[in-house]
């Protein structure tokens, strides 16, 4: 009987244990095969600008100034102090009008040097001449000797030379003097005045620059690369910041040899079509050269829209709300926006900001300030 009891207690306690590992393998298959949870994805919120093409007429606008066509540096044929100064920049002459004069002291000195010099060398051809005079008339008449004569010839001449570079040397050092003082030549404007009253100036060393009246230009510095479009521009316009309701026709008239060795870039001189009187050397001028043939075709985006890879510019372009990067041709700038003259078309929507976070082909949210 207690073999028996034992029997059944053993198949009790191994039932048990059988129906626990049952039910705890249920249990693992049941985590195991229960649908796991989906980690939520963010789609980022973008914002974007709707393309819009419209014409360019390929514009370009360089600044300048107003300046004289002809500019003539003045400068003193002496050298010395500057002792007066007559003009100032902008002042205006006439012909005639003294401009400046340096001290002509040194030179009134060496003027009466050789004035002397003169007088005593015209006293000395006088008598020589006289001397020579009787001696060819008592050569003639056979009272004076052959040798006589001919000595009297000889200081005569050599009188007649001193003369001859006594008048010389006296001219001279009137015309130095003369020097000492700068008339003005022509009709006109004084600008660049670079000398001042007590001053040391060299001859020959410019001291100012006189602007003849008449033709006005523009002067406006190019970079090398737009030279060619103003031989091939189909218009020049100029206006005037201070003549706001003034706008005159223009024509290049001469184009620098070279190019300025800092900026690179071309001095160019634009003529003008009828200037009015009250244009005025000066002025601060904006040239208009419009580009020849047909408008392109250009969209004004911001600088911030701009994905650089490698020398290719690019913008991401939102098509059924995924992002595709596509290549771009820039036109040119205008601050900090950029023209794209080609890779987009009208009703392109394209990424403004935050375009280093994107991905190609990825999902994203329109802020709905696209316009």
């Amino acid at each position: 009987m207690v073999q028996i009891g034992n029997k059944k207690l053993f198949y009790s306690v191994l039932l048990i244990v059988i129906v626990l590992a049952l039910v705890s393998a249920g249990v693992l298959l049941r985590d195991h095969f229960r649908p796991k949870a989906v980690a939520a994805v963010e789609i980022p919120l973008v914002q974007t600008q709707v393309i819009q093409m419209t014409g360019d007429s390929q514009e370009d606008n360089y600044s300048g100034d107003v300046v004289g066509r002809y500019e003539i540096p003045v400068a003193f044929q002496v050298s010395g102090k500057l002792a007066v100064s007559n003009v100032d920049e902008g002042s205006v002459v006439q012909p005639g009008d003294l401009l400046m004069q340096v001290d002509p002291e040194d030179i009134q000195l060496s003027v009466d040097s050789s004035q002397s010099q003169l007088t005593s060398a015209e006293a000395e051809s006088s008598l020589a001449k006289n001397n020579f005079d009787r001696s060819s008339s008592l050569y003639e008449s056979g009272a004076l000797s052959k040798a006589d004569y001919e000595s009297a010839q000889t200081a005569f001449n050599a009188a007649q030379a001193t003369l001859n570079q006594a008048t010389a040397q006296y001219q001279e050092a009137s015309n130095q003097l003369q020097y000492c003082s700068l008339y003005a030549e022509d009709a006109g404007a004084i600008t660049d005045v670079t000398a001042e009253v007590g001053q040391y100036v060299e001859a020959g060393t410019p001291v100012l620059t006189l602007v003849k009246n008449g033709d006005l230009e523009v002067e406006i510095n190019v970079p090398e690369n737009r030279i060619d479009d103003l031989y091939k521009a189909s218009q020049i316009k100029v206006t005037f910041w201070a003549l706001p309701d003034l706008s005159l026709d223009g024509q290049v008239r001469e184009v620098a040899a070279m190019a300025d060795p800092v900026a690179n870039t071309f001095m160019v001189r634009i003529s003008l079509s009828n200037p009015p009187p009250e244009l005025k050397l000066g002025m601060t001028a904006t040239v208009t050269v419009n580009g020849p043939g047909a408008q392109q075709q250009v969209a004004e985006i911001p600088l911030t829209a701009v994905y650089q890879t490698g020398d290719t510019p690019s913008v991401w372009v939102v098509q059924s709300d995924r992002a595709h990067l596509r290549a771009i041709k820039i036109a040119g700038f205008d601050g900090n926006q950029v023209q794209v003259g080609a890779g987009l078309n009208n009703g392109d929507i394209i990424v403004t900001a935050g375009v280093h976070e994107l991905l190609e082909g990825q999902q994203v949210r329109l802020d709905g300030t696209a316009s």
